[in-house]
């Protein structure tokens, strides 16, 4: 291509030479020397115009593939604002979560984390703002490191907060809350460190946490954390028909509840999965389809605040303006249409209204207020102190009891040992006492049968004497 340029502009220059030639005839010089150096001018500019379309052509280039680039950022930026709609496993949009965050952060009030204790007296627990970790391979920022601390306190003193305590878990990078430390107030506090007394008593395990220096990283709460499932399925998980939420990350449950019950530990795994017969009514959940349009009215006719009459009416609907739908204050549905509800309200619809019909059942685990169970898990274990104390007493008299009754048991026992002699002495005795009246029996009879015969002879002697002195008186006379 450049030898084929190059032929044409040197035929181009011999063409001008013979027109020049042909021309001399006719033209005057300065009609020759104008055309001379035209000719001079754009030769000697075809290398700068050569260049200049060589550099257009390049910026062209550059030009396309920065639209490209351009469009390929914007089609980004635009699914990392708003997530993509056409690939599930991408994940939700910036603003998207930017709003679940919000929403976290009212509902879980101020928090500090990554707190490191330095004294464990439980009466006076002091913790310091430890640095944030870094990940292996990342260097720090010089000018977080250098930027200067708040000058006001960590925490306001005198607030009431709540502590867990921080362990790092299989599989995850930054430490993680595990165990509940109990409920503190502020007594004092610095830009970086704070003093912490307990509210109340605090329970044996964790007295021992605290004492034993198990809880070396400390998370504050100014309100207990709301109980949910999404916390504990799996990083790109999604809803499917055999897990409602996503598949359940088992890792991360059980390095979380490793000491809880096999029960409660099979609770939280089967979370968002089918249901069985054995569930309790409170926590299998229905999804329905909609085989009719259907719709429901969710908003009352009345308009009051929710501390003037709650939030909803008798009949379940919403009487809160913060509550209420608007427009017409109906929830519809198209044929078609799935949801998930409980199973004593899917009743409503595919047994009373029949509109629409069972897909399937799940079991959803019922979610916990920490705020009233932790609560009742105190007044529980103040009763059962209460109860334990009594049951000592109780055992204690048991003992006594079992006691005495054992040394009553030995001393009738020796009491028996010796009724056993005396009744053995006395059966002994009772014989001897029955042979010797058996021998004076013998002897008695034997003797009545002798006066018996002594008497039967002296009457025989006495009628012999008779006899005779009657028969001397006869031989007298």
């Amino acid at each position: 291509m450049k030898f084929a340029i190059i032929g044409v502009l040197s035929l181009l220059f011999i063409a001008f030479l013979v027109v020049l030639w042909k021309a001399a005839k006719e033209w005057r010089w300065y009609n020759l020397v104008a055309a001379v150096f035209t000719m001079i001018l754009a030769i000697v500019f075809i290398f700068p115009t050569a260049g200049a379309l060589k550099s257009r052509s390049e910026w062209h280039k550059i030009k396309e593939s920065l639209e490209v680039r351009t469009e390929e950022t914007l089609a980004q930026t635009k699914a990392l604002k708003f997530g993509d709609p056409t690939d599930p496993s991408a994940g939700l949009g910036a603003i998207e979560l930017a709003q679940q965050l919000g929403k976290l952060g009212i509902e879980a009030g101020r928090r500090w984390r990554g707190l490191q204790m330095t004294n464990n007296n439980l009466q006076s627990i002091q913790l310091n703002q430890a640095a944030p970790p870094v990940a292996p391979g990342i260097a720090a920022d010089p000018a977080a490191a250098a930027a200067p601390a708040p000058a006001g306190p960590l925490i306001p003193d005198g607030l009431v907060v709540y502590g867990f305590a921080e362990n790092t878990i299989q599989g995850v990078q930054d430490r993680l809350p595990t165990f509940f430390l109990g409920e503190f107030r502020v007594t004092a506090s610095t830009p970086t460190s704070v003093t912490l007394t307990p509210t109340g008593p605090l329970e044996a395990g964790q007295q021992q946490r605290i004492t034993g220096g198990q809880a070396g990283f400390w998370s504050l709460y100014e309100l207990l954390p709301l109980d949910a499932h999404d916390p504990f399925i799996a990083d790109g998980s999604s809803p499917d028909d055999d897990n409602l939420f996503g598949r359940v990350d088992d890792q991360l449950v059980r390095g979380l509840l490793g000491n809880v019950s096999e029960e409660t530990l099979q609770k939280y795994l089967r979370d968002g999965g089918r249901s069985t017969p054995a569930d309790p009514p409170l926590s299998r959940w229905v999804k329905i389809e909609f085989t009719k349009n259907h719709s429901i009215e969710v908003d009352s006719p009345q308009k009051t605040g929710a501390l003037e009459g709650g939030f909803f009416d008798g009949n379940g609907r919403a009487v809160d303006s913060r509550l209420q739908r608007g427009a017409d204050g109906q929830v519809k549905f198209k044929t078609g249409d799935r949801i998930v509800l409980k199973e004593e309200a899917a009743k409503q619809f595919t047994d009373i209204d029949n509109v629409a019909r069972l897909v399937d059942t799940y079991y959803l685990r019922p979610l916990n207020d920490y705020r009233f169970v932790l609560r009742r898990i105190r007044l529980r274990l103040t009763e059962l102190a209460i109860r334990s104390k009594e049951l000592d007493y109780e055992a204690d008299v048991l003992n006594a009891a079992i006691a005495a009754t054992v040394a009553m048991l030995t001393t009738n026992q020796k009491e028996k040992l010796k009724l056993e002699q005396d009744l053995a002495q006395t059966q002994a005795e009772a014989k001897a006492i029955r042979e010797y009246h058996q021998q004076l029996q013998d002897g008695v009879k034997q003797t009545r049968e002798r006066l018996v015969a002594l008497y039967q002879d002296n009457q025989r002697r006495e009628q012999q004497l008779k006899k005779a002195y009657a028969a001397v008186l006869n031989s007298a006379q």
